[in-house]
């Protein structure tokens, strides 16, 4: 896989800016901004290419036969939600936070806009996971203006989820996605 995405960026003139942090086992990856189907070929490729074991999540159910050992080459992980003993389903947050803590090394991926579309506020759950899991949080980046993919800020949950939030969306804004009228205002 790493050399095919050395060929896809070789072709496509990508380059990589920035480095993955050293000695960082557990974290959740948030991908700004995401704007295009495409960002999945060239956040895969980038993160092949620094060696970031990054997986993404998805439902069970959606990982059976052909259509799941290709999700699976792909780096994706499937969640169960099953019952906690006495109570109910757990949510998609819960169970995330769990394989963290389970994991001894696991990046995943997420898009905090949920969308491909504009959205004018972020899903929060990232947050929460990395939080909940006690892992930071890596800002990931898809600079199309400058065919650039790469790391920006690490953001360690304090609690203070509105201001940290804003710090990340303040370095997304310096991105230019594929369609920058869908992304980070």
């Amino acid at each position: 896989m790493k050399l095919l995405a050395r060929f896809v960026f070789w072709i496509t003139g990508w380059k990589i800016s920035g480095d993955w942090p050293e000695g960082l086992r557990k974290a959740v990856l948030i991908a700004i901004p995401h704007t295009s189907n495409w960002d999945l070929l060239y956040a895969r490729s980038a993160f092949y290419l620094m060696d970031v074991p990054v997986r993404f999540t998805i439902k069970k159910e959606v990982m059976v036969g052909p259509l799941g050992w290709l999700i699976r080459a792909l780096g994706g992980i499937s969640i169960d939600r099953k019952r906690i003993p006495g109570r109910r389903k757990q949510t998609y947050t819960e169970a995330m936070i769990q394989m963290l803590k389970e994991a001894d090394e696991l990046v995943v991926m997420v898009t905090p806009e949920g969308t491909r579309s504009y959205a004018p506020r972020w899903k929060t759950g990232f947050y929460h996971i990395a939080s909940g899991a006690e892992v930071p949080v890596v800002v990931g980046f898809l600079d199309y203006k400058r065919k650039l993919a790469g790391i920006g800020p690490v953001i360690h949950p304090n609690g203070d989820m509105e201001a940290q939030m804003e710090e990340m969306k303040v370095f997304g804004r310096t991105i230019t996605g594929k369609y920058p009228d869908k992304g980070i205002r």
